[in-house]
């Protein structure tokens, strides 16, 4: 940045997670070093007449022991997984909530499919009984905008701005990148941003008729891998400047140094090779990161074929013959759609923090199409300071984020 007041410097000080293998922070750290696939056969809805039925469905878990202004009952799934994530967020960051509710701020919660999952059952209902029988309640879960909306609430924000992104599977990184925004410029006195998505039967259809559905399990880069395995769950930062988590003796876990986005507009479903390369350019170049700095690459690999390929192309145009290790945490995590890049960023975050390189799991033997080290089923030690965070989504809604150790 040149000419002017300096930019102001901006850290994650807390951290949600919801997930299939992990619930909250420390059990994530735990999750991701030991390499736990959360991988199970589908039991939220029916799945007669599917061939395979495999997704990272979230275990049944107490929510209203982690609520406090709301009934888990007037929540929507994905609604619930973002307020759950919001409440461990800011408890982890320290906040408490009458800290939080004289302050301007943003909550922004990326998705692909908001309330779908109660959009199915709504369909389900009118099919078998008529329009008569739809629940107001249950279509009043229906809208994207409830997920942000649902952590606000939760927390009793009164002075934020909420917005649902739906970008898709590069949402969570867009949610961060207008965190960033936001705190650069002075608006707002801290953020909360990530993503939130819930398995519904749509979603898992379409998937499933495309043909890029796994049977069992998801192999990133792998020579056999057969697709992605859908997933769900929720993954919020709060974010604050340096000055302001500094000026509180606030825990840093890292610094958002910088994002990049590009839209290709190529195809509805096939990446873009240099789309992918200029998105992971610009994001560099606004973090002030060169590629020898960069430690690690949390890669969106959903394990499919042309996904994966594509994203391991477009590393090595930008980075040359001896990328950074390159890891695939959708094959513990499935694809968690909104959720994705926001665990991704949450995975960077930690992998910054305690100074390891999670795994790719389920790996056997590396596509030479994917010519990457992909850190094989096995998570390493390893000092990471600089960590890119890829999300990529059909449309060619691309977002990279780079994490530093403050």
């Amino acid at each position: 940045m040149t000419g002017g007041a300096p930019r102001p410097r901006v850290v994650v000080t807390g951290l949600g997670v919801v997930s299939s293998t992990a619930m909250g922070p420390t059990d994530f750290l735990t999750a991701l070093r030991a390499g736990r696939c959360g991988a199970a056969p589908v039991s939220l809805f029916d799945t007669t007449g599917f061939a395979h039925a495999s997704a990272h469905q979230i275990p049944a878990f107490d929510a209203a022991s982690w609520l406090r202004r709301t009934s888990p009952a007037k929540l929507g799934r994905a609604a619930l997984f973002t307020a759950v994530a919001a409440r461990m967020a800011v408890a982890d960051a320290g906040f408490t909530d009458d800290a939080l509710i004289e302050r301007k701020g943003l909550v922004a919660v990326g998705t692909t499919d908001g309330g779908s999952h109660e959009l199915d059952q709504l369909v389900a209902l009118e099919l078998a009984h008529g329009p008569a029988s739809v629940d107001p309640g249950l279509v009043a879960q229906v809208p994207a905008g409830t997920l942000a909306v649902a952590a606000a609430r939760e927390l009793g924000l009164t002075k934020v701005e909420t917005a649902t992104i739906g970008t898709a599977c590069a949402a969570g990184n867009y949610a961060i990148g207008a965190g960033l925004d936001a705190l650069r410029s002075g608006s707002v006195d801290f953020v909360l941003c990530g993503g939130a998505d819930a398995l519904c039967r749509r979603n898992f259809t379409g998937f499933y008729r495309l043909g890029l559905s796994a049977p069992r399990v998801c192999q990133p880069f792998d020579a056999d891998r057969r697709g992605l395995v859908n997933g769900e769950g929720a993954g919020l930062l709060v974010l604050e400047t340096a000055t302001a988590a500094q000026a509180r003796g606030a825990r840093i876990y890292a610094e958002v140094l910088g994002y990049g986005l590009t839209c290709d507009a190529y195809h509805q479903l096939t990446p873009h090779q240099s789309g992918i390369a200029n998105c992971i350019r610009l994001a560099l170049a606004d973090s002030g990161v060169k590629t020898d700095d960069v430690d690690l690459i949390c890669a969106h690999a959903t394990g499919t074929r042309a996904n994966d390929a594509t994203e391991s192309r477009a590393i090595r145009d930008v980075y040359g013959t001896r990328p950074p290790p390159t890891v695939g945490i959708k094959s513990m995590l499935g694809h968690t759609m909104g959720a994705a890049s926001a665990l991704g960023g949450i995975a960077s975050v930690l992998a910054i923090t305690h100074r390891f390189i999670p795994p790719t799991i389920n790996h056997i033997r590396t596509d030479p199409a994917c010519d990457v080290d992909c850190v094989p089923n096995h998570s390493v030690d390893a000092d990471v300071h600089i960590v890119q965070n890829n999300g990529f989504a059909f449309g060619g809604n691309n977002a990279v984020v780079v994490f530093g150790r403050f």
